[in-house]
Order: structure tokens, then sequence, then C-alpha cells
């Protein structure tokens, strides 16, 4: 879209929700609009507030914005980053794009491996932050702004947001902390529910959906759609009567979908929707749900984020622990036990990781949460080549670890770095890929700046997490909000019986790809031990998940292993 004086055009992938406000402001400021669409008020923005307009946007975004008169690219990405944009920069030419396959369509793009792309996605199933998994392609951060000069073949990239200082202990009282949680959330889900197409929320039973829908029910004049997968013959994965307790509770038009029981068909499906290869096997029942719900509708909000703003996680718990048991052990004592059990016990063992975890420091501990492969597996599985290629770059744990802060607390620390890493470039990326997949636009209005700042800023380590409790001050606004008989310490992350769907068809079909992977990356008697350690017990299911994915997105893109 182009502004009405055709200097400045847009291309532009999300939704602004407080559009109509802005569109009010200018409207004051003397600026005329030819259509109602959110996208031109971005335009206007622009036109009036230049790059300061990103400071006043509340929403999920990725666009580019061109000046032609000043010959100037303005990109930028939201917040959260619940929306992608990849950019190539070569002499006197960028391309950008919000997908990666985009980019690829350019016949003069080379596609070659980037090593140590390669090594952060075995450490943690996801390529993390500017990083791409192809060498030339960067991705713009959460948060992240970026001007490119033509003229002067010249890009500079700057943060326009980061997460507020935590304030100090004993500020607003818990009961006003949750009202204030209680106004914020409401006003999110109300803004987030203003569509000209249909709109579902994504119930699962859990706090954070079950207050999306409460909020919802509040704020709409007539019942609210609601929708939740089941999983016939999985009791342990079905959700169903919990979201059915919640929905009667608010009398919202509930609709339970089973799903149907995923074919391996699918994987080279999502591997090519994917962009980069992604470990995480979540995104089959996310993409399923997608591909349900979106027979009913357009929109749907969902309640991602939670987790990472109140400390929802277990690890939080044990993070915290780990800290105060380490000072009962010598450093030098905790490195020789890390190292020893590392080598002693088989990858796949149940409580490897939580050791190797307590025996480093604290900053090196968060970096192994949710770890795939650490740096002596990734060592063993990795070839000669590989291993030469990434030997004098920084290691992924060390990535991680740099995003710790010593002034914060272990729960400030952990939820931060979870918040930087995990939540964007694994949870939303793969709800947003298999989403827009279906062409279903999902929504999460915990992901609201002003919820994120006052979560990180505001809400002390008390009313978050503690080590006996978790996701405090939700839980306390859901103890006022939703049914009293609902559980509300149930913890189940979306997920699929990967385990038993392993032994028959999936298990078969996963060790024909890994037979065939490119020894020019992996060490071939590795993996066949993961093959054989998972049969024996040991649980590699997620492991070898993230190799099969990864060899199934090589092949889709006939990606080239550098020399």
């Amino acid at each position: 879209m182009s502004d009405s004086s055709g200097r400045f055009w847009i291309t532009f992938n999300g939704e602004i929700y407080n559009y109509r406000d802005l569109r009010f402001e200018l409207e004051g400021l003397g600026h005329r609009f030819r259509t109602n669409s959110d996208t031109e008020v971005l335009l206007e923005a622009y036109r009036a507030w230049g790059v300061e307009c990103l400071s006043r946007l509340n929403g999920m975004f990725a666009f580019g914005l061109y000046d032609c008169e000043a010959r100037r690219l303005f990109l930028a990405r939201d917040r959260a980053g619940e929306k992608p944009l990849f950019y190539r920069r070569s002499p006197k030419r960028f391309a950008f794009a919000s997908e990666l396959k985009a980019l690829m369509a350019d016949p003069s793009f080379p596609r070659v491996l980037d090593l140590q792309s390669l090594d952060h996605y075995l450490t943690y199933g996801y390529v993390p932050g500017e990083r791409c998994i192809l060498k030339g392609v960067k991705k713009l951060a959460q948060g992240n702004a970026a001007t490119y000069d033509i003229e002067a073949d010249r890009l500079h990239v700057w943060r326009y947001w980061q997460l507020p200082e935590p304030h100090a202990e004993g500020g607003s009282s818990a009961e006003e902390l949750a009202q204030d949680l209680d106004g914020l959330l409401e006003d999110s889900v109300r803004r987030q529910l203003v569509a000209d197409v249909p709109v579902g929320i994504l119930l699962s039973g859990g706090i954070d959906s079950s207050l999306v829908t409460a909020m919802a029910a509040r704020v709409s004049s007539r019942p609210v759609k609601t929708f939740t997968i089941t999983f016939p013959g999985h009791g342990s994965y079905d959700e169903g009567p919990y979201a059915r307790l919640v929905a009667n509770h608010f009398g919202t038009d509930h609709t339970e979908l089973a799903a149907e029981p995923a074919t391996v068909e699918l994987l080279p499906e999502l591997a090519r929707q994917y962009d980069e290869p992604m470990a995480d096997s979540s995104m089959v029942p996310t993409y399923i749900v997608s591909r349900l719900i979106r027979k009913y509708a357009t929109v749907a909000l969902g309640g991602d984020g939670g987790d990472e703003l109140f400390g929802g996680y277990p690890h939080y718990i044990w993070v915290a622990r780990q800290e105060r048991l380490r000072r009962y052990f010598p450093k030098v004592v905790r490195r020789v036990v890390g190292a020893a059990a590392a080598r002693a016990l088989s990858v796949g063992r149940r409580g490897r990781n939580y050791i190797i975890g307590f025996t480093s420091d604290l900053p090196e501990s968060i970096a192994h949460v949710n770890m795939y492969f650490d740096k002596w597996s990734r060592y063993r599985l990795l070839s000669d080549m590989v291993r030469r290629h990434v030997a004098n770059e920084s290691l992924p744990e060390e990535y991680k670890a740099s995003l710790c802060s010593a002034a914060h607390s272990p729960l400030q620390q952990a939820t931060a770095v979870d918040f930087q890493t995990y939540l964007v470039d694994q949870i939303l990326a793969k709800v947003d890929r298999a989403s827009m997949r279906t062409s279903l636009e999902v929504r999460a209005p915990w992901l609201d700046y002003r919820i994120i700042e006052f979560a990180f800023g505001r809400v002390p380590d008390v009313l978050r997490a503690t080590g006996k409790e978790r996701k405090i001050l939700p839980r306390r606004l859901a103890e006022r909000l939703l049914p009293s008989t609902l559980d509300l310490k149930r913890k189940q992350g979306f997920s699929m019986p990967l385990a038993s769907w392993f032994k028959g068809e999936w298990g078969t079909y996963i060790e024909s790809v890994l037979r065939e992977a490119d020894p020019r990356l992996f060490n071939p008697r590795v993996v066949r031990e993961l093959i054989v350690g998972q049969r024996h017990g040991f649980s590699n299911t997620q492991r070898l998940f993230a190799l099969t994915m990864f060899e199934l997105w090589r092949r889709e893109y006939r990606v080239t292993v550098p020399v």
C-alpha cells in the first residue's frame, strides 16, 4: 500500500490493535484516510512521527516501509517477535521477506548451510536470535528495527524496545497487582477480538487460555466461540474435560474437535513450511489444530506467553533450587562431577541435563534448560569437518548464558532468557508457521507489550514463582474468575504421544530418514546409538525428531554443505 502522495510504500504482516486510537490522533493532526485499515494508519503514523512511531504501536507486526524520495527502507519487528522478518544483504543489494523461502526464490541465492547455526539448532532445537540456518541471511530480532540507505549502501540496526528492569520488592500489594493484571488483560483481549472475520479462542482449560476466555466473555455482547482439540485414545493428552468446564461456566459457543492420528506424510510438508528446521514435535498437533479450527474461524486467540511472563514452567523452580544448593559444593568439585556425568551417562538418560546444569554456574544452568544435545554429545554427533568449522566459534550455551544479568534474581534471569529465546524462536515461530499454513491468524493477548512490561517490571518474584508455586499472580486472578472445581495447578504442554508413536509407523519412518542422513554432517554410528537407546527406554524421541526434521528440511530445499 502507498500513502496518498505516493512517496511512502509499505508491505506489512500482522495487526495493529490500537490502530483506531492512532487514527483518531492522526486525524486531529490533519491526516486524511482513504481506507479503514490498520495498514494505512501505520503509513500515516510514519509520516507523522518517523521511526518514533514504533513506540506508539500495540500489535504483532513485521513490515518494510520505503521512502521513495530519500531512497531509504525502514524495517521493524514487534516487541515479542510474533511475526518473522528475514533479510539478506549483498553488495548493492538488499532483500527481505517474512519467509525464508521467499528469499530462496532468488535463483542467484546460494543455499549454503551455516554450520554454526546448525550447532545452535542441535543444542536447542531452533536457530536463535539474529542467526539463520542459511549463510548470508539474518533475522531481525524481536523489538528491533533497521534502516537501509540505498545510495550509501548502509544498513543500521537498533533495538527500539527491551524488557524493563525489575522494580525493587515491596511495591504494590498482591491485590493491587491482581486488579491491574485484570484490567490489562481485559483491554488486550477486547482489542484483539476486533476483526471483520470470525474469531475464536483456543481453549485448553489451563490458566492462560481460560483467563482469556473469561475476559472475552466479559467484553463480548454475545457468546464467544471456543475450540478444544481432543486426542481420542490418548487420555493423558485429552484436555477436553477441563476446557468443557470453563466453556460451560462462561456459556461459550464451544466446539470440541477430535484430531485424527497424524501420519508421517505431514513431516515433509511441515519441514517445507517452517523455513528453518525446528525440533519441537508439537508443531504437528499445532498444525492439526489450526487446520481444524480454520473451518470455523479465521482468527483465534491463544494463551501463549503467560508461562514466560509469570513463571509457569517447572524449570523455574529447580533453577532457583540449584542456585541455593550450589553454595554447599565448591566450584571445582561441581566442574569435575559435571564433566564426568556428561561422559559417563548416555544421552537420553533421565536427569542427565539436570546434573550437568547443577554442576555449572547459574547462567550455564539456565542455558542447559530444554537442551537437546549438550556440547559433549554434539562433539560425538558432529562429523570431523563440522567440528573443525565451529571449533573457534562461541558455543550456543555461551550465547544463552550471555543474556543473563548477575544483578537479577535466578527467576528474573531465567524468565528473561526464555522470553528472548525459547518463546520467540520456538513457541511463537511454531504457532505462526503452522497457523499461517492453514490461513489462520493466531493472536496472543498475554503478549500485549503493556502486560510484558507489567510482568517483568512490576511483579515481584514472590508473585511469579517460588520454591513451591508457579504462576502465582495469574492463579490468584483465576481463583476469582474461573470455576472453583477447575484444577489450577495442572500443567500440561501442548504435545502429542510421540514416544508411543515411535514404536509404530513413526519410528519406522524416522529410522529410514536418518539412515540416509548426510555423513558429512553427522556421525552415522552415533545416530544409530540414539535409535538403539530409544528402543531400550532412553528418552531420545525428541532428539531423533530434531535430526529427522533437519534432514527433511535439507532435502526439501536442496541445501549444500560448505567444504
